[in-house]
């Protein structure tokens, strides 16, 4: 009798066991293990570049412009520039040149213009359209933003006593130094008539520059 109390008796405790692990064990299972390593995380604050958004543009330059038959020479002017949107602007711009005497004044002995008619002054209105924006690396570590563009546009030469009809077409590049700044390459070709000895002529006057140009 006594046996088969004790063997109650152990059933009895091995039925409970279970029982008490049984409901623990879902509580064992949702614990989460101890994270060991906690990382540290070092948050670096960011100051973003105040870009400025003005539209007008505004520079000098100086090159060389060759004015057909009359020589190679300094030019020099200024530039105005609308910027409409980012790939279209409006430019006003003046030039101012000398003019040598021609093959035929130097060796003919006789004098076609008068020192005073030799300056050429022209002033044109012209579209430009950004076709190749892009950035220009020096080195590795130094980006800068850059434009290829073309350019095209109409205006008045005058040159040797005469206002004469002139457009203009060509092509530049520009790079921006910092968001007011900018450096530029320019050529042009000024075409135009000019009626020297009776007989009108179309020159074509090539014109290459570089400049400095500001944003406002």
């Amino acid at each position: 009798m006594e046996s088969r109390i004790c063997r109650l008796f152990l059933k009895a405790v091995t039925v409970a066991g279970i029982l008490v692990s049984s409901v623990n064990a879902p509580a064992i299972l949702a614990e989460e293990p101890e994270q060991v390593v906690r990382p540290e995380i070092e948050r670096r604050e960011i100051d973003e570049a105040d870009i400025d958004t003005e539209d007008f543009e505004i520079g000098a330059f100086a090159g060389m412009m060759n004015v057909e038959d009359f020589g190679t020479n300094l030019v020099y002017g200024a530039r105005l520039a609308y910027h409409v949107t980012e790939y279209v602007f409006v430019e006003a711009a003046y030039g101012h040149t000398g003019t040598d005497e021609t093959s035929a004044e130097r060796f003919g002995g006789f004098q076609i213009l008068e020192d005073g008619d030799r300056d050429l002054d022209y002033y044109n209105l012209s579209f430009g359209f950004n076709v190749l924006p892009g950035e220009s690396f020096i080195g590795s570590k130094w980006a800068f933003t850059s434009d290829f563009y073309i350019i095209g546009g109409v205006g008045s030469t005058s040159f040797a006593g005469e206002d004469e009809f002139t457009w203009n077409a060509g092509f530049g590049y520009k790079v921006l130094a910092n968001d007011w700044l900018a450096l530029r390459v320019d050529a042009r070709d000024h075409v135009f008539d000019v009626d020297l000895l009776g007989e009108s002529q179309t020159n074509h006057n090539l014109e290459f520059t570089g400049g400095l140009s500001i944003f406002f």
